[in-house]
């Protein structure tokens, strides 16, 4: 809360409440108690933050009362008894020479918007207050996965200043013709119970069927489905071993990277066993720069490179956006303050951090 952060900032005791009746109970050293939670997400990663005071400041629907709280990922601040109702674009198939098809990625997005409403109406609630919750905002979180596919067949390296430009202007145009489309539906449907108490009319918008209409989930198994990258992940690695329940390991190699060594011919194949091994093309020799510069993996990239990316989606997506800020083993803990002092002044909604082996 911004409570907590102007006590930190000022090296100042904070109040421990209890959440049920909002009085004190304790009083902490605010930095001893920040100082615990960056050691304990160096050691485990939990906790992650939530920045509630940063995503009230995005609640549209203030009149109905503070978000306390997302779904387990972050990606999605909801209201008592509001649910998730999610969908991600798979951004990989939108390659079209060197640039986004931005025609087809935009008819896809309002298709989405479409889908993921007509979920809300055809769904069935497993109890009536979340059904009453969903149908007052009718919130929707239309997503993307598969950047990391995206950026290495445009050839852009992830942690490169044009990702990070790309990656902004795909959010920017998620979110503004998703917005479009929905207010399209509020016109033709109706807009959402509550949206003459919501933020929107005093914006302009005079019709909207959804009270939100972005997130960026992880997509864990959504990406698996798709044989593509996660969310706005960069390539965790090129090759994976997988345990499948029946006891076999399943060995994965990213299929844009095989493509890419098939036209090097004998010193693609070499390549092809290291990184196989290892799961990675920095240290294996004979791959051209050219090449190893479009297949960087998660723990290749700096800290920051993780949390510009995150905030270049999260300055234009309607919820928040899950990211997981991967660290080498060798982290220190200044390295995670590092991590969440950036993500406070980036305004960004919520970040995660992941020490490896931790």
């Amino acid at each position: 809360t911004g409570e907590f952060l102007r006590a930190l900032d000022a090296e100042a005791k904070f109040a421990l409440r209890n959440p049920a009746t909002g009085l004190p109970v304790a009083s902490v050293d605010a930095r001893g108690l920040y100082d615990a939670i960056v050691e304990a997400a160096h050691a485990c990663g939990d906790p992650g933050l939530l920045f509630l005071d940063e995503i009230n400041r995005h609640n549209p629907t203030p009149a109905l009362g503070r978000i306390e709280a997302t779904n387990p990922c972050g990606e999605q601040p909801l209201l008592p008894y509001e649910s998730c109702t999610l969908g991600s674009l798979n951004l990989a198939a939108f390659a079209r020479g060197a640039d986004v098809d931005w025609p087809r990625l935009r008819e896809a997005i309002h298709d989405g918007v479409v889908f993921l409403d007509n979920l809300i109406e055809t769904s069935h609630y497993p109890a009536k207050e979340i059904e009453t919750a969903t149908r007052r905002t009718r919130k929707i979180g239309l997503g993307v996965m598969g950047l990391a596919d995206l950026l290495a067949a445009l050839d852009i390296p992830y942690h490169s200043e044009e990702a990070v430009a790309l990656g902004e202007r795909i959010a920017a145009t998620l979110t503004r013709e998703a917005r479009r489309k929905s207010v399209e539906l509020g016109a033709h449907r109706g807009s959402f119970p509550a949206f003459p108490k919501s933020i929107w009319p005093a914006h302009g918008i005079r019709t909207l069927r959804n009270a939100a209409v972005t997130c960026v989930a992880p997509t864990g198994t959504l990406s698996l489905l798709a044989g593509c990258s996660s969310g706005i992940e960069p390539f965790f690695a090129l090759a994976s071993v997988r345990r499948a329940l029946d006891g076999r390991t399943l060995t994965e190699v990213n299929r844009a990277a095989v493509e890419a060594l098939t036209t090097l011919g004998a010193v693609g194949n070499l390549a092809f066993e290291a990184i196989s091994k290892h799961g990675s093309m920095r240290a294996v020799s004979g791959i051209p720069d050219r090449v190893k510069r479009r297949f960087p993996i998660a723990l290749e990239l700096s800290p920051l490179d993780h949390v510009r990316m995150q905030a270049a989606f999260q300055k234009h997506v309607d919820a928040a956006v899950s990211k997981t800020v991967n660290l080498p083993k060798s982290a220190s803990l200044d390295d995670v303050r590092q991590v969440f002092d950036a993500a406070r002044r980036l305004k960004l909604k919520g970040i995660t951090v992941y020490r490896y082996g931790s």
